[in-house]
């Protein structure tokens, strides 16, 4: 039975072949427990050969080609290694630049990447039908010389993701979608249901080698996270594979997902294979990028009888989707159905392919209590007390203590005018003892209030939080979080976005956005430089996300380098620079020192 993706020498008759077996639990036939059998990584694509060189021209400094495979719905591009002037690079990115990749001679620079086997190696996948490749350099070159020497690289393949039908074709639909499917967009759920909303932050989706899908998730307080061992078996498929976080829709059933973030596999700290516990334990590159989507604890303990879950994942390479109920909205929630049958725990929580590594969280803790692997109505996890029990070294699960009471607002999020106030409920839970609980709200931007009232209430009761916007407050998204003294509990959060006002790069002659990961950088405008003819001011800001800290370089071309001539480097997310230039040929550079995520740059020039 075909359990992995095949190795890249087979590529070509694995995509065009028939879809790999499925298990018989996932047929439909009648199972008494799990079948400790292999389980196939949904196929979501293919691999296509290309031999597309890059190289130096005789004029400009960016020279550009584009991998497009229509109806795609995400594009990975290999590459040949990279032979390039020292400074210079090449980036990936999508054609409107949501997303964009930047990859040096030296990989050790610049954005996460993903290996597979040869001297090369793949950029992060691009959402959509179409990768733009750029070869960048810093200063001017002589094109023809730098070709003969073998300077550029080379792209050797890229993978593609098929469409709805193609998906469909290559993935049999199995039956682990119990009756009705009642899945629905995390996002569904952000008033309703904020705690299980904010639990679902942590879960990524996963490509494996560039044709596969699973999920993933964050466990613990380090760079840990969890999967089964069925989506990553080795080192060299954890080196082949990406995760992507905030992969969700913006709105409830809207198809307009974020990009979120890319990270790739860096170390696989412990595994245990299908036929026992069926996970992967392990690290990703740029993790400082994704301490912002939190993390989830492990409920040590054995599941009970009838007892709440849910489950968040990626089945079908989807935007994320929650499971909370069996058949229909507002119905009988997902519960435990068979407590114990080897190592697994089952339930009717609606899961397909792709949902493989998915959390199974106990809605009592809100923290993970089997991890989900099988499907057949009723669809397995392995009991998580039982993986803990392997893992407990390798992990920080100080907050993973049963029964924490967990804080919740309604609503967690809204959009305020400068000069305006939003309110939302914060539900404290019940606590043996009806002890006092003292609120508190970090995290308010300078010019709003964030107060409680009352500030102090019996354990059980709620408050009113009222967020007052100053007319000075800057627009933009923020973060505030609610804390609560007197007993140990988990905080809520509540996202305010702040509408309106000026801001210091409107009505700027240009405006440029990117995406930097944390230490990366771009030059701007689009990798490549402008001229002006008169002397005179140029005035420019960058803003950047609010937890991230950019800063903006101008620099001029003197003929042989690009000196800077003019610097904002405060320790902010947004920069403004002025300066009084000559004639010439111009660049800005936008650099992460720390955080990451996407910018908008907007100048002027005489």
């Amino acid at each position: 039975m075909l359990r992995r993706l095949i190795p890249a020498a087979a590529l070509v008759a694995a995509v065009v072949g028939p879809a790999p077996p499925i298990l018989a639990a996932e047929l439909g036939e009648p199972v008494a427990a799990p079948v400790a059998a292999p389980s196939p990584v949904t196929r979501t694509g293919a691999s296509e050969s290309a031999n597309t060189a890059i190289r130096y021209g005789n004029t400009g400094n960016s020279w550009r080609t584009e991998v497009k495979a229509p109806g795609a719905t995400y594009v990975k591009v290999h590459f040949a290694p990279l032979k390039l002037v020292a400074g210079d690079y090449v980036t990936v990115a999508s054609p409107d630049g949501r997303e964009v990749y930047t990859y040096y001679a030296d990989r050790s620079k610049g954005s996460p990447f993903t290996e597979h086997g040869g001297p090369g190696f793949a950029a992060m996948s691009v959402d959509g039908d179409t990768a733009v490749v750029t070869l960048h350099a810093t200063g001017a070159r002589h094109g023809a010389q730098l070709t003969r020497q073998g300077y550029g690289t080379r792209v050797t393949r890229y993978d593609r993701g098929f469409a709805t039908a193609e998906f469909a074709a290559n993935n049999p639909r199995p039956f682990s979608v119990c009756g009705n499917d009642a899945r629905k967009d995390v996002v569904c759920y952000q008033n309703s249901h904020p705690t299980e909303y904010a639990r679902s932050h942590a879960v990524a989706r996963q490509l494996v080698n560039g044709l596969g899908s699973c999920t993933a998730w964050r466990v613990g307080n380090t760079n840990r996270m969890l999967t089964n061992a069925h989506c990553v078996a080795d080192a060299a498929e954890l080196r082949s594979s990406e995760f992507q976080f905030d992969f969700q829709c913006a709105t409830c059933g809207g198809n307009n997902p974020r990009t979120g973030t890319k990270v790739s596999g860096q170390d696989l700290i412990r595994t245990s294979s299908l036929q026992n516990l069926d996970y992967t334990l392990f690290s990703v590159s740029n993790f400082e990028s994704i301490r912002q989507y939190g993390t989830l604890y492990l409920d040590v303990r054995e599941p009970t009888a009838n007892e709440r879950i849910y489950i968040a994942g990626h089945g079908d390479i989807l935007p994320k989707r929650m499971s909370l109920f069996e058949e229909s909205d507002g119905g009988a929630t997902c519960k435990i159905d068979v407590v114990s049958s080897g190592v697994n725990t089952g339930y009717r929580c609606d899961s397909s392919g792709g949902n493989s590594g998915s959390p199974v969280l106990a809605g009592s803790s809100h923290k993970v209590i089997a991890l989900h692997h099988l499907g057949g109505c009723p669809n397995w996890g392995t009991r998580i007390t039982l993986v803990y029990n392997e893992i407990r070294n390798d992990i920080d699960n100080t907050s993973g203590i049963p029964g924490t009471p967990v804080l919740a607002l309604t609503p967690s999020s809204g959009t305020v005018a400068p000069g305006s106030t939003a309110t939302a409920t914060l539900q404290t839970p019940t606590i043996s003892g009806n002890p006092t609980l003292t609120l508190s709200a970090t995290g308010a931007p300078v010019g709003t209030s964030a107060v409680f009232s009352p500030s102090a209430v019996t354990a059980g009761q709620p408050s009113t939080l009222t967020l007052s916007v100053g007319t000075t407050t800057a627009p933009g998204t923020y973060t505030i979080t609610a804390s609560a003294t007197g007993a140990t509990t988990t905080p809520a959060t509540y996202t305010l976005t702040v509408s309106g006002g000026q801001t210091p790069c409107q009505g700027m002659k240009v405006t440029k956005t990117g995406t930097l990961t944390p230490g990366a950088s771009q030059y701007q405008p689009d990798g490549s430089f402008f001229q002006t003819t008169a002397s005179g001011a140029h005035k420019a800001c960058l803003t950047g996300p609010t937890s991230a800290n950019y800063d903006l370089y101008l620099q001029k071309w003197n003929g042989s380098t690009w000196p800077t001539v003019a610097q904002a480097t405060t320790a902010a997310a947004s920069e403004t620079l002025t300066y009084n230039g000559t004639a010439g040929y111009y660049r800005y550079q936008v650099k992460s020192v720390t955080g990451s995520g996407t910018y908008t740059l907007g100048y002027n020039y005489p």
